[in-house]
């Protein structure tokens, strides 16, 4: 398989055996206000009959909600639609209005200890709570912190939920969630050292299940432990689908990046794989890039399909999972028209995203107006 190509795996009949040549199309401004339309990269859908074939999928940026963020990394709604962003290096979590993008600093999270891939990573909200993945002088952990959402109000102290996540120079994973069952997940990173991914006993390499408190969830598939499933390389993207399955997005060495439909107890392979092996014991994932091609961060479910953001790829991907479409391929949107994309999410209606660029974290060529958060309306 040469490099250029996007490999997809059937899965339950939700997804198609494909082939995609990935190609570098994209849109143009995103300025507050309206915005172009991104053509999907790839090739037009096949007829199979006499009829049309359906309307491509499109992106519209619709705008910039906010600028000026540094080193943003986790992104969570509030109950009314307004953001937190989190700044992996400034320690900080601040509130954005989904109205007119205003910011209000919400204060620096105490205990962050930002270092390579580490620091103050992803968010998630719960019943009054801000839940934070990050950093800390040990380990890597996740805390939670009241917070009331009203006007004037601050952060509370973290309290731990789980700690003794190994940490790294590299391969930090962090993001979290909570799914559709109420409890929270995380996706952790192996931090370089190959061998913890197909350790039981290591936080690191996994997907971790906990209820809100942090404890073993019910029913995971390893009793008394958090972990759920394991031999992954470093976990950045969780999203659930419209049946409730959950999908998630892992970074590769040098080959594959991948998209992996998560199963409870099932070894995903590294580091004995890398992409699809057809090897007993090992789940493959349901679709592979070029490690040039995607390097994937957050994902989002939103309108029968997975929408994921690449940092290296620099362009957003969408995965379609209902078949809904003849064609039925990944496409390609936005590609480099933005820079390093970290985050993706789906406001509630499941009709516009909010995607979090990356050019401040180091790695990218950041412009003036960098970081941004800008605001995709799908059809």
């Amino acid at each position: 398989m040469g490099r250029g190509r996007v490999v997809v795996k059937g899965v339950a009949g939700a997804v198609a055996a494909l082939l995609l040549a990935a190609g570098c199309g994209g849109s143009s401004g995103g300025g507050g206000g309206g915005g172009p339309t991104a053509t999907p990269t790839g090739p037009p859908p096949s007829a199979t009959s006499a009829t049309s074939p359906p309307r491509a999928p499109v992106v519209r940026v619709a705008g910039t909600l906010t600028e000026g963020l540094r080193s943003p990394w986790g992104l969570t709604e509030l109950p009314g639609g307004d953001l937190l962003v989190s700044s992996r290096d400034e320690r900080t979590i601040t509130r954005v209005s989904a109205r007119d993008g205003r910011k209000t600093p919400l204060g620096e999270v105490p205990g962050v200890v930002p270092g390579g891939e580490g620091g103050l990573m992803g968010l998630a909200v719960r019943d009054g709570w801000v839940y934070a993945y990050l950093t800390s002088a040990s380990d890597n952990r996740i805390v939670r912190m009241r917070y009331g959402g009203g006007a004037g109000d601050r952060l509370g102290a973290p309290q731990p939920v789980l700690t003794g996540i190994p940490k790294g120079v590299v391969h930090d994973g962090g993001r979290i969630a909570f799914g559709p069952d109420g409890m929270l997940y995380a996706g952790t990173g192996e931090t370089g050292e190959t061998g913890l991914a197909q350790d039981r006993e290591s936080l690191g390499g996994k997907i971790l299940r906990m209820t809100p408190e942090g404890r073993p969830a019910p029913g995971n598939p390893f009793p008394g432990s958090v972990v759920y499933s394991y031999g992954h390389r470093n976990v950045q993207g969780l999203a659930w689908d419209g049946e409730g399955r959950l999908w998630a997005a892992e970074f590769g060495q040098n080959t594959w990046d991948e998209l992996n439909l998560i199963r409870p107890g099932r070894n995903y392979g590294w580091p004995e794989a890398e992409g699809r092996a057809g090897r007993s014991g090992f789940t493959d994932p349901v679709a592979q890039w070029p490690t040039s091609e995607a390097s994937p961060s957050g994902i989002a479910y939103a309108r029968g399909a997975i929408w994921m953001a690449g940092l290296r790829g620099e362009r957003l991907w969408r995965v379609p999972l209902s078949g809904a479409e003849r064609s039925g391929e990944p496409r390609a949107f936005l590609s480099g028209e933005y820079g390093r994309l970290r985050t993706v999410l789906a406001t509630a209606g499941g009709s516009r995203l909010w995607l979090v660029t990356s050019e401040t974290d180091t790695r990218g060529t950041p412009g003036p107006d960098d970081d941004r958060i800008l605001r995709l309306e799908v059809g």
